[in-house]
């Protein structure tokens, strides 16, 4: 007699900083239908930006309840005291939950992720349906894995004595070494040319064959996404990255900060100053919440390099602090003080 077990399938959403994971899940949530979702996303910094853009959806199926922000660091390092207790909370949810989504940081390493899924406390009860990647078209497009890739490859190249690929190429291609499927985003930047450009440099990388999705504004069809059916943490070990050999593994090639700010009189301006701040200081992603004065609206903040992208996402509640916060990320190093003069200039 063979034994089976009614596990709630979770999909695995990774890729790096400013690749587009939050717009995916986001579009998929509005358009899974029939199908109850619980969340789980992972942030960097302690300004909950991705969670507070999946909230307040008014989506029925997937009620603010059910989404779960881990801030208390990158969830491939805190399986045990995060990511577990969170399965935990979800599965205790009725009526029961159809699907999990889980959005990794930026930085996050998926293998690590994934094997716990064979933990016999998580085994019987959940299992990874696909790990998903998202890899940002534009960048790749231009030879780099971010968008502000530029002054490492030249420290790289520059010093004789380096003989590996940087810490950032290195999580880029972990993450996609453990992918189901690869979705390309930001398209919608791209002509015919760059567009064969990005897919080569995707396919350099891939130590397999996994499929190539493009996508624009973070589109795509759930039917392609959920539902696969895969159970990769059965296959897991099959899928070779760079830290297979270590016990342990940290993010010290990063440095994540918060900044303050006043309410802010242009927004345009704003933008201008966090172009020029990521282009002079190495700053990899910012993101955060803005005060404009004299608006009703609460400003979002999204930037990946020197790309900026900003746009009123809802009016400020009755009785919430009107505050200007930004979660800034770059390389080990970065000089905080620089950033935070620059930013408030």
């Amino acid at each position: 007699m063979t034994v089976t077990f009614d596990r709630v399938p979770c999909t695995v959403v990774t890729g790096f900083l400013g690749a587009g994971k939050t717009t995916l899940i986001r579009n998929l949530i509005e358009n899974l239908s029939g199908k109850r979702l619980a969340i789980i996303v992972n942030e960097f910094g302690d300004v909950g930006v991705d969670g507070e853009v999946l909230k307040g959806c008014g989506i029925e199926s997937c009620p603010d309840d059910n989404i779960i922000e881990l801030a208390n660091g990158c969830i491939c390092c805190t399986v045990a005291d995060d990511f577990v207790p969170a399965i935990d909370q979800i599965l205790t949810r009725v009526p029961r939950v159809d699907h999990i989504l889980i959005e990794t940081s930026g930085l996050a390493l998926p293998k690590p992720l994934v094997q716990a899924f064979q933990w016999p406390a998580v085994k019987a009860r959940v299992t990874v349906d696909a790990v998903v990647a998202l890899v940002d078209g534009a960048a790749l497009a231009e030879g780099r894995v971010a968008n502000d890739h530029d002054a490492l490859e030249a420290q790289r190249q520059a010093d004789g004595s380096i003989d590996h690929d940087d810490p950032v190429e290195e999580v880029f291609e972990d993450q996609i070494a453990c992918a189901d499927l690869i979705v390309l985003t930001k398209t919608d930047l791209l002509d015919s040319d760059a567009l064969a450009l990005a897919k080569d440099r995707v396919a350099a990388h891939l130590p397999r064959a996994v499929k190539l999705i493009p996508a624009a504004n973070g589109i795509v069809d759930p039917a392609v996404l959920i539902g696969l059916g895969l159970a990769v943490e059965d296959d897991i070990e099959n899928r070779k990255t760079h830290h297979d050999d270590e016990l342990d593994h940290d993010h010290d090639d990063f440095d994540s900060f918060v900044v303050s700010l006043p309410a802010v009189a242009n927004a345009e301006e704003l933008a201008k100053r966090i172009a020029a701040t990521a282009e002079s200081e190495n700053v990899l992603r910012v993101k955060g919440f803005v005060d404009v004065a004299n608006k009703p609206m609460r400003l979002q903040v999204q930037a990946v390099g020197s790309r900026v992208n900003q746009y009123f996402d809802r009016a400020w509640a009755p009785g919430e602090p009107r505050q200007t916060r930004l979660v800034v990320i770059g390389e080990k190093g970065i000089d905080r003080s620089a950033i935070e003069k620059m930013l408030a200039a």
